[in-house]
């Protein structure tokens, strides 16, 4: 999201003089007019069908971080003092809304509580949009609605790299669980704050409070004010809003499995077709797509994106389509002897869906080394986003991988790294990499590779990954190197271990058959993308006999749209 651009026409900025200048990142600065644009009295006319008039007097807390689930409240007559909040008792002002302009980011599209406090100053008059009337007026008001959109990605965004709103994290710097939690609020574009308690007042006297041992880190202070240790990412995900209550009741028509670039094309198009969709995924959004650097052969971005900005684009298109988005929540079980289709997810409720869209993926592929999961957070990695790369300043670190993936991983760690030594097992990348990756390799010169070489053992202790001993195949020589950062890009097996009981029908790598692949009965032939379970769809990287790149997932994503309207227009009517 971070990479949004805009071509749309330029709109005048607050011109009052009484009013505090926002506090915005400096990168973003020069676009105040198009985070808080003032809406004119034409326009706001146009709104007003989409929302209630209130009246809200001097004082009154219209919004409450952590709490008030919302779309956008736009100011009729007065003003709205917008103030960051930290859970932690401090408060700063963001920017005081008048007439024409509204509160709102990015999260109220799917109706999230809000990451801002609000007051009314003075007797306020203002249209306050719920979140499903949101979503109306920016598919209703194509041009308006841009413009809205726009500044609620812009506000996020803003939010993001001024390091401020949402969670607090306490914890001491390195801390392996300080840095999981880091990661897994980073990649689903979720604003935070992460506070030293050795040097930060607050932070101190919090830890002073609860006497955190070391399994306790970190400390997080939720948005709501409430305090959590060592919290897991669904303790993380119920804390901001990201992991919605589901009615048990409820039948969608299409649950997704998995938030991938395909998950989230089949989310986005089924979505803006009417059907009712709810998307799972266990960890974020974008998928192992997300961890790619920049994406260079995507159409239509001739200069390259980023996977996390691809993914963050999509993200917003899906809630805008009203899509359900729960994350972290995992697929435990398919449930396919009875209809509805069920899925049992990893904390033991169960999910009911006309259709289920497989499009889970695959896990990170570990190599056989005695240690590894010691090192992992601390040393060893499988993603490699900006929180990796900055702690990766100035020394050498080691990527082993040969695909597109890890090219890009090590162009990217190359601008921040010493030295970036590239390991592969085979003789060369033309077989594995696009080449343009590998010209851009050869052109960096902090980039080494080290053919048919393989990493045979890893040292430290406690405090992290401090060596790493490695293998020439062919010349069985063995190097040792003080290296304490180390990404593994070396492929991934497909996530179908929880389908067994369901006899969804697997090769034997384990990818999942569709279409003429599958054991069928001849009276009703599977759609191409259809299962050997009626109504089960398979797309992406973990269907067998896709091509694994981002274009064609996507293109699946869209594509399995039209079989699954052909399969519920078979289905018997709904009584």
């Amino acid at each position: 999201m971070a990479n949004e651009q805009s071509d749309s026409p330029q709109f005048a900025p607050e011109t009052s003089r009484d009013e505090q200048v926002p506090s915005v990142a400096p990168s973003i600065e020069q676009r105040l007019h198009q985070i808080f644009p003032v809406l004119s009295e034409s326009e706001v006319k146009r709104l007003m069908r989409f929302g209630t008039v209130r009246t809200f007097e001097n004082g009154v807390r219209v919004l409450e971080a952590g709490f008030t689930p919302f779309g956008m409240v736009l100011v009729l007559s007065g003003r709205l003092a917008a103030h960051r909040y930290d859970g932690l008792g401090n408060s700063a002002l963001v920017k005081e809304h008048g007439p024409g302009e509204f509160t709102a980011e990015v999260s109220q599209l799917a109706g999230r509580p809000s990451l801002v406090n609000v007051t009314a100053v003075g007797t306020v008059k203002a249209l306050v949009i719920p979140a499903g009337q949101l979503r109306a007026l920016v598919i209703a008001e194509a041009e308006l609605g841009e413009r809205i959109v726009r500044a609620l990605i812009l506000r996020r965004v803003n939010l993001i790299e001024s390091g401020s709103g949402g969670p607090v994290l306490v914890g001491p710097p390195g801390h392996p669980n300080v840095f999981h939690l880091q990661s897994f609020l980073t990649a689903n574009g979720h604003p935070h704050t992460v506070l030293d308690p050795r040097e930060d007042e607050n932070a101190k006297a919090l830890c002073e409070h609860y006497q955190p041992t070391a399994d306790d880190w970190p400390l997080v202070v939720c948005p709501d004010g409430s305090v959590k240790m060592n919290p897991a990412n669904a303790d993380m995900g119920r804390c901001l809003g990201m992991l919605p209550e589901l009615p048990a009741d409820k039948v969608w028509d299409v649950i997704v499995v998995g938030a991938g670039p395909a998950g989230l094309a089949t989310a986005v198009y089924a979505g803006s077709e009417g059907l009712s969709v709810l998307a799972l995924e266990q960890r974020a959004f974008g998928g192992q797509a997300a961890a790619s650097a920049r994406i260079e052969n995507y159409l239509g971005f001739p200069t390259g994106i980023s996977g996390g900005a691809l993914a963050g684009r999509a993200y917003v298109q899906a809630m805008k389509f009203g899509v359900e988005v729960a994350i972290p929540l995992a697929a435990a079980r398919l449930h396919c002897d009875a209809a509805p289709l069920a899925i049992e997810l990893d904390d033991g409720t169960r999910v009911h869906g006309r259709t289920v869209v497989l499009s889970c993926g695959a896990r990170y592929r570990r190599p056989s080394l005695a240690n590894l999961k010691q090192f992992e957070g601390r040393g060893i990695y499988y993603w490699a986003s900006r929180i990796e790369a900055n702690l990766c300043a100035g020394a050498e670190v080691i990527l082993v991988g040969g695909g597109n993936s890890a090219g890009q991983a090590a162009v990217f760690l190359s601008a921040h790294a010493a030295k970036v030594h590239m390991l592969i097992r085979g003789d060369g990348l033309k077989s594995t990499m696009s080449t343009y990756l590998i010209e851009r390799i050869r052109a960096t010169a902090n980039i080494e590779l080290h053919p048919h070489t393989e990493i045979v053992a890893l040292e430290g202790d406690d405090e992290g990954l401090q060596r790493v001993r490695w293998r020439n195949n062919r010349s069985l020589g063995e190097k040792e190197c003080e290296v304490c950062r180390v990404f593994l890009f070396i492929g991934a097996d497909p996530n179908t271990d929880w389908l067994g009981d369901c006899g969804v029908e697997v090769d034997a790598q384990g990818f999942i058959r569709t279409g003429t692949d599958v054991t069928a009965p001849a009276d009703r032939p599977r759609a191409a993308l259809e299962t050997s379970v009626p109504g089960v769809f398979a797309i992406g990287d973990v269907r067998a006999g896709s091509t694994k790149r981002v274009a064609a997932g996507v293109g699946e994503g869209a594509q399995v749209v039209s079989q699954i309207h052909g399969y519920l227009a078979g289905l018997p009517a709904a009584k």
